[in-house]
């Protein structure tokens, strides 16, 4: 018998419907079913543009690193086309952001009533927001893996910073304590002091770092001051040598100074003997020799007081200078005192046997016409005309030593240029046949 709910006791024991009898509570329940799955959908496909936009986000913030750190060493066109690109490619990604925003916005899925329809446009949107999303992250990928030349070198350049920053500190300090240890010992240094001051504000730059002055800066900065404090250090370091070489110079030159004036006090006696035994053109050119040299030394002994003064001063550079103003000077006496008693030596030797330089220079003529001759039966005329012209020159030049005052030093001169007429066929020979000529 069916009950009055449309239901009856069935032989088992259970209960069953009534034929013809309405499905409605089962149909209901499918109807449920299908809106909770739309919002079970559009939650899903909600999940997955999340992720996307936080991916999206992500590869962004590490394509603005590798863009930060190009821009901030590389000026190239190509940097500067890889920075448009990707201030292009942040618009794109601004306004599918965006459109995902305003598509999560414009769908609440937690809101009791959920259609059925409205969750299944809402999956629809938010499908296709996520499917923009990810395009765009592809995109950006592409692009960054374009970038991967120019954020190479920039990387590499940024590995010098760090390291050229130390340096330069490092190179900064050791000057300073060199400057302390020469400071200690007495000695002042302070040009060295002002180099060292003078990168002060190069300092400040370079701890402001490559944010504000860029990378290149500020590695330049960095190696330009490690070369300039180095060299200070070294020079810091090198000063109390320096002081000691220029307390032993001064020591010597005065020395040279003192024995140079006694010499150039000699000359006098010997152009004396000159002009006693020989003709004036054997000594003309040495008359001003005694007053250069008397000059020239009292040159030197004001310039030897002025370097003492520099040295007292600490004017390490000016006594150096004075220094070797006194070496100049003392070389000039050397030579004009030099050349005035090897004069007198040249004439006396000459003048009591004159064969010794005929047969010196006819050697010399002898010598190079053999090697003319050396494998030829003519020599070349161009060297064989020389070498007669030198025979005659030779034998006027003997002849020019008869007569009561005769010019000995004529006689030398000539002899002289002889022989190098000599030599420079001999040289020439020489090439000539080194070449295969």
């Amino acid at each position: 018998m069916f009950g009055a709910d449309g239901w009856e006791d069935g032989p088992d024991g259970g209960r069953r419907r009534a034929r013809g009898e309405s499905v409605t509570v089962t149909t209901a329940r499918s109807w449920w079913r299908r809106g909770d799955n739309g919002r079970a959908e559009a939650q899903a496909a909600k999940d997955a543009a999340a992720q996307a936009f936080y991916e999206l986000d992500t590869a962004q913030r590490e394509l603005e690193i590798a863009i930060e750190t190009i821009s901030a060493v590389d000026s190239t066109p190509e940097a500067r086309r890889a920075l448009e690109g990707f201030r292009a490619l942040g618009e794109k990604i601004d306004r599918v952001s965006a459109a995902y925003i305003t598509t999560v916005d414009a769908h609440d899925l937690d809101r009791d009533g959920l259609e059925h329809g409205e969750a299944s446009r809402a999956r629809g949107e938010l499908t296709r927001a996520k499917d923009e999303l990810v395009n765009t992250r592809t995109e950006l990928e592409r692009f960054q893996a374009g970038l991967a030349p120019l954020l190479g070198k920039a990387e590499t350049q940024l590995a010098r910073l760090a390291p050229a920053r130390e340096r330069a500190k490092q190179s900064l300090l050791a000057a300073s304590q060199a400057l302390d240890t020469v400071r200690a010992a007495g000695l002042k240094a302070d040009d060295l002091a002002a180099r060292l001051a003078a990168l002060g504000p190069e300092l400040t730059k370079l701890n402001e770092g490559a944010s504000k002055h860029g990378v290149q800066d500020t590695v330049r900065r960095a190696d330009e001051m490690r070369r300039t404090a180095d060299a200070v250090r070294a020079e810091a370091e090198r000063l109390p040598h320096q002081a000691e070489e220029i307390d032993k110079r001064l020591v010597s030159l005065r020395t040279r100074v003192q024995a140079l004036g006694t010499r150039a006090e000699g000359v006098a006696p010997v152009l004396s003997e000159l002009r006693r035994r020989f003709s004036a053109a054997c000594w003309q050119d040495l008359q001003a020799v005694p007053d250069q040299a008397a000059q020239a030394v009292r040159q030197a002994e004001d310039a030897l007081a002025e370097a003492r003064k520099a040295r007292a001063e600490q004017r390490w550079a000016d006594a150096t200078a004075r220094l070797a103003t006194v070496r100049a000077l003392m070389d000039d006496v050397d030579g004009a005192v030099a050349a005035a008693g090897d004069r007198l030596r040249r004439l006396n030797e000459v003048s009591k046997d004159p064969k010794g330089e005929v047969e010196r220079t006819r050697f010399a003529i002898r010598d190079a016409q053999r090697l003319a001759m050396q494998g030829r039966s003519t020599p070349e005329p161009r060297h064989a005309r020389p070498l007669d012209d030198a025979v005659a020159r030779l034998d006027r030049a003997l002849a020019g030593l008869q007569g009561r005052h005769p010019d000995y030093w004529a006689f030398l001169t000539e002899t002289a240029a002889v022989r190098e007429t000599a030599n420079r066929v001999v040289a020439n020979i020489r090439e000539d046949r080194a070449a295969g000529r």
